[in-house]
Protein backbone atom coordinates (compact mmCIF):
# COMPACT_ATOMS: atom_id res chain seq x y z
CA UNK A 1 0.00 0.00 0.00
CA UNK A 2 1.15 3.41 -0.66
CA UNK A 3 0.69 5.61 2.83
CA UNK A 4 0.68 9.05 0.87
CA UNK A 5 -1.10 8.02 -2.44
CA UNK A 6 -2.29 11.24 -4.27
CA UNK A 7 -0.76 13.33 -1.41
CA UNK A 8 1.46 16.77 -2.21
CA UNK A 9 4.33 17.56 -0.48
CA UNK A 10 6.22 20.41 -0.34
CA UNK A 11 10.35 20.00 0.95
CA UNK A 12 12.89 22.14 1.55
CA UNK A 13 16.46 21.91 1.32
CA UNK A 14 15.52 18.57 -0.61
CA UNK A 15 18.61 18.79 -3.01
CA UNK A 16 20.99 16.16 -0.98
CA UNK A 17 20.59 14.42 2.07
CA UNK A 18 17.70 13.83 4.57
CA UNK A 19 15.99 16.14 2.06
CA UNK A 20 16.62 14.25 -0.87
CA UNK A 21 15.83 10.89 0.70
CA UNK A 22 12.49 12.13 1.89
CA UNK A 23 12.19 12.91 -2.07
CA UNK A 24 12.27 9.58 -2.78
CA UNK A 25 10.20 7.86 -0.13
CA UNK A 26 7.67 10.26 -0.64
CA UNK A 27 7.67 9.55 -4.41
CA UNK A 28 7.77 5.78 -3.53
CA UNK A 29 4.81 5.99 -1.23
CA UNK A 30 2.56 7.91 -4.23
CA UNK A 31 3.19 11.41 -3.38
CA UNK A 32 3.55 14.24 -5.67
CA UNK A 33 6.77 16.45 -4.60
CA UNK A 34 7.47 20.09 -4.80
CA UNK A 35 10.70 21.32 -3.48
CA UNK A 36 12.56 24.62 -2.38
CA UNK A 37 16.37 24.51 -2.50
CA UNK A 38 18.76 27.00 -2.16
CA UNK A 39 21.63 25.58 -4.78
CA UNK A 40 20.87 26.03 -8.30
CA UNK A 41 23.46 23.01 -9.39
CA UNK A 42 20.82 20.97 -7.13
CA UNK A 43 17.43 22.18 -8.66
CA UNK A 44 19.22 21.49 -11.71
CA UNK A 45 19.91 17.77 -11.01
CA UNK A 46 16.88 17.55 -9.42
CA UNK A 47 15.10 18.20 -12.57
CA UNK A 48 17.11 15.89 -14.54
CA UNK A 49 16.50 13.01 -12.72
CA UNK A 50 12.92 13.25 -11.57
CA UNK A 51 11.54 15.20 -14.70
CA UNK A 52 8.03 16.19 -14.12
CA UNK A 53 7.31 14.42 -11.19
CA UNK A 54 9.04 17.06 -8.88
CA UNK A 55 8.62 20.74 -8.79
CA UNK A 56 11.80 21.97 -7.82
CA UNK A 57 12.40 25.62 -7.20
CA UNK A 58 15.36 27.54 -6.50
CA UNK A 59 15.60 29.92 -3.69
CA UNK A 60 16.25 30.73 -0.26
CA UNK A 61 14.01 30.02 2.89
CA UNK A 62 14.98 32.84 5.02
CA UNK A 63 12.93 34.60 2.29
CA UNK A 64 9.21 35.03 2.71
CA UNK A 65 8.89 35.44 -1.14
CA UNK A 66 10.74 32.20 -2.28
CA UNK A 67 9.20 30.11 0.02
CA UNK A 68 5.58 31.70 -1.25
CA UNK A 69 7.05 31.13 -4.88
CA UNK A 70 7.18 26.73 -4.19
CA UNK A 71 3.79 27.00 -2.39
CA UNK A 72 2.48 28.45 -5.37
CA UNK A 73 4.43 26.19 -7.95
CA UNK A 74 3.38 23.32 -5.77
CA UNK A 75 -0.16 24.03 -6.36
CA UNK A 76 -0.50 25.34 -9.84
CA UNK A 77 1.28 22.07 -10.66
CA UNK A 78 -0.89 19.46 -8.47
CA UNK A 79 -4.02 21.55 -7.69
CA UNK A 80 -3.11 21.72 -4.13
CA UNK A 81 -0.55 21.09 -0.66
CA UNK A 82 -1.56 18.64 1.87
CA UNK A 83 2.29 18.62 3.23
CA UNK A 84 5.30 20.99 4.43
CA UNK A 85 8.21 19.49 5.17
CA UNK A 86 10.87 22.24 6.97
CA UNK A 87 13.82 20.67 5.94
CA UNK A 88 16.76 23.40 5.19
CA UNK A 89 19.38 23.56 7.77
CA UNK A 90 23.13 24.05 9.01
CA UNK A 91 24.96 22.52 11.55
CA UNK A 92 27.78 24.55 13.93
CA UNK A 93 30.35 21.61 13.58
CA UNK A 94 29.87 21.83 17.50
CA UNK A 95 31.58 24.99 17.82
CA UNK A 96 31.72 26.04 21.58
CA UNK A 97 31.61 29.08 23.35
CA UNK A 98 35.34 29.05 24.11
CA UNK A 99 35.92 28.42 20.46
CA UNK A 100 33.81 31.47 19.25
CA UNK A 101 34.71 34.60 18.99
CA UNK A 102 32.58 36.97 20.04
CA UNK A 103 31.58 38.55 16.48
CA UNK A 104 31.53 34.85 14.96
CA UNK A 105 29.30 34.07 17.75
CA UNK A 106 26.99 37.47 17.17
CA UNK A 107 26.79 36.61 13.03
CA UNK A 108 26.63 32.76 13.66
CA UNK A 109 23.53 33.30 15.79
CA UNK A 110 21.72 35.47 13.00
CA UNK A 111 22.50 32.85 10.47
CA UNK A 112 21.99 29.72 12.51
CA UNK A 113 18.54 30.78 13.64
CA UNK A 114 17.26 32.49 10.15
CA UNK A 115 17.75 29.43 8.27
CA UNK A 116 17.26 26.79 11.24
CA UNK A 117 14.48 28.69 12.56
CA UNK A 118 13.17 31.35 10.57
CA UNK A 119 13.31 29.46 7.38
CA UNK A 120 10.35 26.93 9.19
CA UNK A 121 8.58 29.76 10.53
CA UNK A 122 8.29 31.48 6.80
CA UNK A 123 8.02 28.44 5.45
CA UNK A 124 4.93 27.72 7.23
CA UNK A 125 3.02 30.85 6.70
CA UNK A 126 3.29 30.62 3.37
CA UNK A 127 2.11 27.35 3.36
CA UNK A 128 -0.82 27.62 5.93
CA UNK A 129 -3.54 29.02 3.46
CA UNK A 130 -2.90 26.14 1.68
CA UNK A 131 -2.53 23.33 4.64
CA UNK A 132 -5.76 24.52 6.33
CA UNK A 133 -7.66 24.45 2.65
CA UNK A 134 -6.94 20.50 2.08
CA UNK A 135 -6.41 20.08 6.08
CA UNK A 136 -3.18 18.53 6.34
CA UNK A 137 0.26 18.63 8.13
CA UNK A 138 3.95 19.95 8.82
CA UNK A 139 6.82 18.06 9.54
CA UNK A 140 9.90 19.85 10.85
CA UNK A 141 13.76 18.27 10.59
CA UNK A 142 14.52 18.66 14.42
CA UNK A 143 17.34 16.59 15.65
CA UNK A 144 18.98 14.66 18.51
CA UNK A 145 20.48 18.29 19.41
CA UNK A 146 16.38 19.34 20.29
CA UNK A 147 16.69 17.46 23.28
CA UNK A 148 19.92 17.48 24.46
CA UNK A 149 23.23 18.66 24.48
CA UNK A 150 26.71 17.21 22.89
CA UNK A 151 25.00 17.02 19.10
CA UNK A 152 26.33 20.71 18.33
CA UNK A 153 27.55 23.90 19.80
CA UNK A 154 25.14 26.51 21.66
CA UNK A 155 24.55 28.14 17.91
CA UNK A 156 23.18 24.22 16.61
CA UNK A 157 21.71 23.19 19.88
CA UNK A 158 19.53 26.68 20.61
CA UNK A 159 17.97 26.98 16.95
CA UNK A 160 16.55 23.45 17.19
CA UNK A 161 15.59 23.48 20.94
CA UNK A 162 13.60 26.89 19.32
CA UNK A 163 12.12 24.33 16.44
CA UNK A 164 10.04 22.30 18.96
CA UNK A 165 8.76 25.92 20.26
CA UNK A 166 7.66 26.27 17.02
CA UNK A 167 6.00 23.33 16.67
CA UNK A 168 3.96 23.18 19.54
CA UNK A 169 2.83 26.90 19.19
CA UNK A 170 1.93 26.23 15.97
CA UNK A 171 0.39 23.16 16.31
CA UNK A 172 -1.25 25.10 18.94
CA UNK A 173 -2.44 28.08 16.40
CA UNK A 174 -3.09 25.66 13.85
CA UNK A 175 -5.61 23.61 14.90
CA UNK A 176 -8.13 21.79 14.41
CA UNK A 177 -7.36 21.89 10.49
CA UNK A 178 -3.47 21.40 10.63
CA UNK A 179 -1.40 18.83 12.23
CA UNK A 180 1.87 20.11 13.46
CA UNK A 181 4.91 17.66 14.06
CA UNK A 182 8.68 17.04 13.80
CA UNK A 183 11.26 14.25 13.28
CA UNK A 184 14.46 14.48 15.20
CA UNK A 185 17.55 12.15 13.42
CA UNK A 186 20.46 11.78 14.94
CA UNK A 187 23.64 11.71 13.13
CA UNK A 188 24.07 10.48 9.35
CA UNK A 189 25.34 10.07 5.80
CA UNK A 190 24.55 13.77 5.20
CA UNK A 191 25.47 17.19 2.74
CA UNK A 192 24.95 19.00 5.63
CA UNK A 193 26.77 22.19 5.97
CA UNK A 194 27.98 24.91 8.35
CA UNK A 195 27.21 28.32 8.25
CA UNK A 196 29.95 30.61 6.07
CA UNK A 197 29.83 33.34 9.17
CA UNK A 198 31.85 30.65 10.83
CA UNK A 199 33.54 29.86 7.69
CA UNK A 200 32.04 26.67 7.59
CA UNK A 201 30.02 27.05 4.47
CA UNK A 202 32.11 24.22 2.53
CA UNK A 203 32.54 22.10 5.34
CA UNK A 204 30.27 18.61 5.63
CA UNK A 205 28.83 17.03 8.93
CA UNK A 206 31.62 13.99 7.86
CA UNK A 207 34.27 15.97 7.10
CA UNK A 208 34.13 16.43 11.34
CA UNK A 209 32.65 13.29 12.30
CA UNK A 210 33.11 9.87 10.66
CA UNK A 211 31.09 6.70 10.68
CA UNK A 212 32.67 4.81 13.13
CA UNK A 213 32.72 7.81 15.45
CA UNK A 214 28.69 8.38 14.83
CA UNK A 215 28.30 4.98 15.16
CA UNK A 216 29.99 4.66 18.46
CA UNK A 217 27.80 6.66 20.58
CA UNK A 218 25.04 5.31 19.41
CA UNK A 219 23.34 2.41 21.49
CA UNK A 220 21.87 0.60 18.43
CA UNK A 221 25.59 0.58 17.26
CA UNK A 222 25.37 1.09 13.74
CA UNK A 223 25.59 4.49 11.01
CA UNK A 224 22.32 5.64 9.52
CA UNK A 225 21.92 6.14 6.34
CA UNK A 226 19.57 8.91 5.47
CA UNK A 227 17.06 6.52 3.89
CA UNK A 228 16.90 4.93 7.27
CA UNK A 229 14.89 8.52 8.87
CA UNK A 230 12.47 8.95 6.37
CA UNK A 231 9.84 6.31 7.93
CA UNK A 232 8.53 8.43 10.66
CA UNK A 233 7.98 11.67 7.94
CA UNK A 234 5.87 9.46 5.94
CA UNK A 235 4.12 8.37 9.41
CA UNK A 236 3.53 11.70 10.38
CA UNK A 237 1.76 12.81 6.50
CA UNK A 238 -0.03 9.69 6.39
CA UNK A 239 -4.06 10.32 6.30
CA UNK A 240 -4.30 7.07 6.84
CA UNK A 241 -1.71 6.60 10.05
CA UNK A 242 -2.10 9.87 11.30
CA UNK A 243 -5.38 11.70 12.48
CA UNK A 244 -3.92 11.67 16.77
CA UNK A 245 -0.68 13.42 16.71
CA UNK A 246 -0.04 16.72 16.67
CA UNK A 247 2.79 18.74 18.76
CA UNK A 248 4.89 15.28 19.03
CA UNK A 249 8.26 14.69 18.56
CA UNK A 250 9.39 11.75 17.20
CA UNK A 251 12.83 11.52 18.58
CA UNK A 252 14.62 9.07 15.73
CA UNK A 253 18.53 8.86 17.64
CA UNK A 254 19.46 5.05 17.16
CA UNK A 255 18.88 5.18 21.02
CA UNK A 256 20.73 8.09 21.47
CA UNK A 257 18.51 9.24 24.93
CA UNK A 258 19.21 6.43 26.58
CA UNK A 259 22.61 8.20 27.62
CA UNK A 260 23.03 11.54 25.78
CA UNK A 261 26.99 12.21 24.59
CA UNK A 262 29.47 11.44 26.77
CA UNK A 263 31.24 14.58 27.51
CA UNK A 264 34.81 15.45 28.17
CA UNK A 265 34.60 18.27 31.40
CA UNK A 266 35.94 21.24 31.07
CA UNK A 267 38.22 20.02 27.89
CA UNK A 268 39.53 16.77 30.03
CA UNK A 269 38.53 13.42 29.24
CA UNK A 270 37.91 11.84 32.21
Amino acid sequence: MNWLENEVALITGAGSGLGLALVERFLEEGAQVAVLERSAEKVDALRSRFGAAVVAVQGDVRRYDDNARAVAAAVERFGKLDCFVGNAAVWDHAASLMDLTPEQLDNGFDELFSINVKGYLLGAKAAAPALIASQGSIIFTLSNSSFYPGGGGPLYTASKHAATGLIRELAYELAPKVRVNGVGPCGMASDLRGPASLGQDGLRIMDSRTPEGIASILPLQFFPQTADFTGPFVLLASRANNRTLSGVMINADAGLGIRGIRHAAGGLQL
